[in-house]
């Protein structure tokens, strides 16, 4: 398989996926090579690793999100033996933590005002995940490029995309790539 990055960026759109009864569409999506796990139960998650695994595709699992995993360094510990391709999180210390095991980490981070884009960079920065998302994916150009700049990471978007001209929008502006839900939008290409 690619390098996890290089697969994210490479389509453009992730799917993101909030009910595990919607994860045989996203892998069977032609356009759709990277699966964002929002939630879930952890007694469910190896058997959706070895189907998304047998279509070569890489589950990325937003661990705030997940319920029975320790939000700890034992719980990353746990999604890697798992199978995990590697995690979605809020939190600076599982960022560290999946460092450690080296397990790819994208950071999300909330877009609200000033405050939280210099704390945002700040948190990050410190950090280093090996990618950020920015919610929501609406934010000005000059946001995702002053975060660019700053971190010197691939910059994702999520939330409030609504329609294809939102995602090219959002794209336009900065963006490496995008997740979403909305299965229309996984039909874009590029």
């Amino acid at each position: 398989m690619e390098s996890l990055r290089d697969v994210i960026l490479e389509k453009k759109i992730g799917a993101a996926i909030r009910r595990p009864e919607d994860l045989e569409e996203a892998i069977r999506h032609p356009n759709i090579k990277v699966i964002f796990l929002l939630n879930g139960d952890i007694n469910y998650l190896p058997q959706m690793v070895k189907r998304v695994r047998a279509a070569d595709k890489p589950l990325l699992v937003h661990i705030d999100l997940m319920e029975g995993i320790g939000k700890d360094r034992s719980g990353i510990h746990l999604l890697k033996r798992i199978g995990v391709s590697g995690i979605v999180t809020t939190k600076s210390s599982l960022v560290k933590y999946a460092n450690e095991e080296e397990v790819f980490v994208i950071q999300r981070l909330f877009i609200v005002d000033s405050e939280s884009i210099k704390t945002a960079i700040r948190v990050a920065g410190h950090v280093k995940p090996t990618a950020v998302e920015i919610l929501p994916a609406i934010v000005p150009a000059r946001i995702i490029k002053e975060i660019k700049n700053a971190l010197a990471l691939p910059v994702l978007g999520g939330g409030l995309l609504k329609t294809e001209d939102d995602v090219r929008e959002a794209l336009s502006k900065g963006m490496d790539a995008i997740s979403t839900s909305l299965r229309h939008l996984w039909n874009i290409t590029f």
